[in-house]
Order: structure tokens, then C-alpha cells, then sequence
């Protein structure tokens, strides 16, 4: 395992310098034959899509449109299968205890507790394949996920991450395959106007619409108990906006708010997005007002989840920055588990532990930042700096030299 002084000196490095964002070499390279998110839709979430955006696709990605319309009959006998074979069985199901919800803007460190979190053999989540085919993973995995497996790719898009089918996986991408409307939806058509930003809080949305959303939710989390009847862990960034809607539902549940350092944020958000829409959209992206939307979008998160955390009971929230978790791993997991009270930690401590020094190698992304976008970041973000305990940067730093990095 890396020292705390080896991690306190990655972490120092997460500085800036000059405008535009390169994009930082990585591992990955996409190919036409690896899994896209919406493989797992049904026929009414799909074409209705692809109707709505009009049918913009590029020609290159005119073939993978086609595979993913056929695989939508596939997706819907699997589901009838299910439905007849387990669909009382799902109904009548009860959860092993409410869930815990990992919360936090993107690249804020989400993934990496929910990976931590998952080493302890009393949890269970959403892994990749279940959010690819959430409406048959019970009747299906067996002899998709073998062949699934083999397209898979080795590293994430977005960082040098491992990828795979039963890593962790964030539930909203799941959502989008059962049909409900997700923000997440606009990465298929990335130069088409925005669609579903009502359901990041879904308080516009109206009644029938959010209790189909609820629907939706606890059905994909009694199909994950039915598969491993343990306290469910789920990650999910919009989750951050519904603090309220989560407490209506489970009034229990767990809640663990991640931070990081807003001028490493920023860059890192930019480029998954490019990523995403170069990867899994149906579409040449031109990123056109990409940062205005990061920047807004952060806004209106933390707005709402300033509003309304202060809804979570005592002893259901807990709250970390990133770059302490990577300096003192076991001492943050530790406190993590005695503040919520998640039982003994020194059953999952070893596993963590593994996985740092694992780890201790691992290349993380560099990004420049220009001294105009650093001090928009200090305009625009300086108060969420401030209150996490992270230093402002000035528009023209002292050090030029200064990397931005992105985990």
C-alpha cells in the first residue's frame, strides 16, 4: 500500500494551468463490438427514443442502432420469461433493511466507495450486467454474461479503472433500461437539446410519473434481493438531488456524501461526458455548452441537496472528502462504519486493504486548466471550496507548472 505521504503528494498535485481541456491518454479504446448501456431496453423505451431525437444517427453508428432495435425483442420475451417464472416471487420480496445510498457529483470518488463498500460480504448491489439487462438478469445471466464477458472492455471509458460484469454499477443506467425517463438519456443523442432534466429532483414531475419511478426503483431492488438477499449499496450521482423522494421510500436508509477538490472536479466531469458521448451516443458529439452545463448542473445539485439534508435522521448520514479516504483509507471505512452503524469493520478491513496495495501503481488522468477557467471555477464554485476545506486558487498561480489530475 502507497505511504500517506506518497498519497498526500498525489493529492498536492491536484492543481491547474491553461485553458482548453486535452483530453488525457487512457488505456481505453472503443470498438464496435463492446456493450452499449441501452443493449438491455425494452421496445417502448428504445424506439420511442429514437423517434423522439428524430433519428439523427451518424452512419457509423447506423449498425449499432440496428443491433440494439433487434436485441429489444430479445430484452422483451427474456422479461416475459421472468415475469411468469419469478414475477410473484419479486412482488411478495422484502428487503433486507433500507439501502445505502453513496451520494456525490461525478468523479467525486463515488465509484471507489461503492467498490469499497461492496468488499463486505453482508452487502449486495447492482454489478454491470444487472444494470445492462435489469428487466431478466434473474433468468438470463447465466448465458448472457459468458458471452457478454468476452466484448467486454478492459478499463472504463472516462479513467483507467477495470471494467467488467460484476464490478458495481451505477443504478441509474439501469433506470434507462427499465424505460424510465433519465437525464442519463441525453448521452444517446448528445447534440439533440436536453432531455428529462425534471427527473434529477423529479419535483416538476407529476404524481403518476414519480410514483412510476419509485415503482421502478423498488422492483429493480427486490430483484437484486431475490438474487442475494443482503443490504443493498447503491451509487448513483442524481441520487444527490433526491435526498427527499429516498427518505419518502426507505426512511431508513443510509446516506455517505463524498467531496472533492471542485478545480480536479470540473475538468474530470468534462471529459466523462465527452467520453460517454463519444462511446455510447448514437452521435458525432460537439460538446456545444458542455461546461456551462457541468457548471450549472453542479449548482443545482448542491443547492438541493443543501436544502434538504438536513431531512436525514442522525446516524444515517455520514459525509468524507475523496482525498482523505486516499490518505487514511482504513481510518475514513472505519469511521464510516461506526458512524452508520453498518457492523463490525474488521471483517471487510483486509479486503480493503488488498485492494490499495493492488492499487499502489495506479495512473490516474492529468488535466491543464487555463488561469480564465480557474477563476471562473473560484467565481462559480469557491463557496463549495470553502466550506469542504479546500484552498481557492487565484486565476494566475504562483506555479505554472501545476497539474489538474482526474482519478
Amino acid at each position: 500500500m502507497a505511504t500517506a505521504e506518497q498519497r498526500l503528494d498525489d493529492v498536492a498535485k491536484e492543481k491547474s494551468d491553461d485553458r482548453r481541456l486535452p483530453k488525457p491518454p487512457s488505456e481505453y479504446r472503443d470498438r464496435p463490438w463492446y456493450p452499449r448501456f441501452w443493449e438491455g431496453m425494452f421496445p417502448t423505451a428504445w424506439f420511442p427514443a429514437l423517434v423522439r431525437n428524430r433519428f439523427c444517427i451518424v452512419p457509423s453508428r447506423w449498425l449499432t442502432a440496428l443491433l440494439i432495435s433487434c436485441g429489444t425483442l430479445v430484452n422483451l420475451l427474456l422479461w416475459m420469461i421472468q415475469a411468469v417464472l419469478l414475477g410473484r416471487r419479486i412482488a411478495s420480496t422484502q428487503l433486507h433493511g433500507d439501502p445505502i445510498f453513496i451520494i456525490g457529483h461525478w468523479r467525486s470518488g463515488t465509484t471507489l466507495l461503492h467498490e469499497l463498500l461492496a468488499f463486505d460480504e453482508r452487502h449486495t448491489y447492482p454489478n454491470t450486467y444487472e444494470c445492462f439487462a435489469p428487466n431478466h438478469f434473474l433468468v438470463s445471466a447465466w448465458l448472457f454474461r459468458p458471452l457478454l464477458r468476452a466484448r467486454m472492455p478492459k478499463h472504463r471509458p472516462m479513467d483507467n479503472m477495470a471494467a467488467g460484469l460484476d464490478c458495481p454499477q451505477e443504478d441509474e443506467f439501469a433506470l434507462c433500461n427499465m424505460g424510465i425517463p433519465s437525464p442519463y438519456l441525453r448521452i444517446l443523442f448528445p447534440n439533440r437539446p436536453s432531455q428529462y432534466e425534471e427527473y434529477f429532483d423529479l419535483e416538476q414531475v407529476s404524481p403518476q410519473w414519480r410514483q412510476r419511478w419509485q415503482r421502478g426503483l423498488l422492483w429493480l431492488l427486490k430483484c437484486l434481493t431475490v438474487r442475494s438477499p443482503k443490504r443493498i449499496v447503491l451509487k448513483s450521482p442524481p441520487h444527490t438531488f433526491r435526498i427527499r423522494l429516498l427518505l419518502e421510500m426507505f426512511p431508513k436508509a443510509r446516506f455517505i456524501h463524498i467531496v472533492r477538490n471542485p478545480y480536479v472536479i470540473f475538468p474530470s466531469t468534462v471529459h466523462l461526458w465527452q467520453r460517454l458521448y463519444s462511446d455510447q451516443g448514437l452521435q458525432t458529439a460537439r460538446s456545444e455548452g458542455l461546461e456551462e452545463r457541468v457548471f450549472e448542473t453542479f449548482q443545482r445539485m448542491y443547492e438541493v441537496f443543501q436544502r434538504d439534508r438536513h431531512l436525514i435522521p442522525p446516524g444515517q448520514f455520514c459525509e468524507l472528502r475523496y482525498e482523505d479516504l486516499l490518505i487514511d483509507p482504513i481510518e475514513q471505512m472505519r469511521r464510516i462504519y461506526q458512524q452508520l452503524e453498518l457492523g463490525e469493520f474488521g471483517k471487510v478491513r483486509p479486503a480493503i486493504e488488498a485492494y490499495f496495495r493492488e492499487k499502489a501503481d495506479y495512473k490516474t488522468n492529468r488535466y491543464q486548466l487555463s488561469a480564465e477557467l480557474r477563476g471562473e471555477i473560484t467565481r462559480r464554485w469557491g463557496w463549495f471550496a470553502q466550506q469542504y476545506g479546500y484552498p481557492l486558487e487565484a486565476a494566475e498561480p504562483a506555479n505554472r507548472d501545476k497539474l489538474c489530475m482526474e482519478n
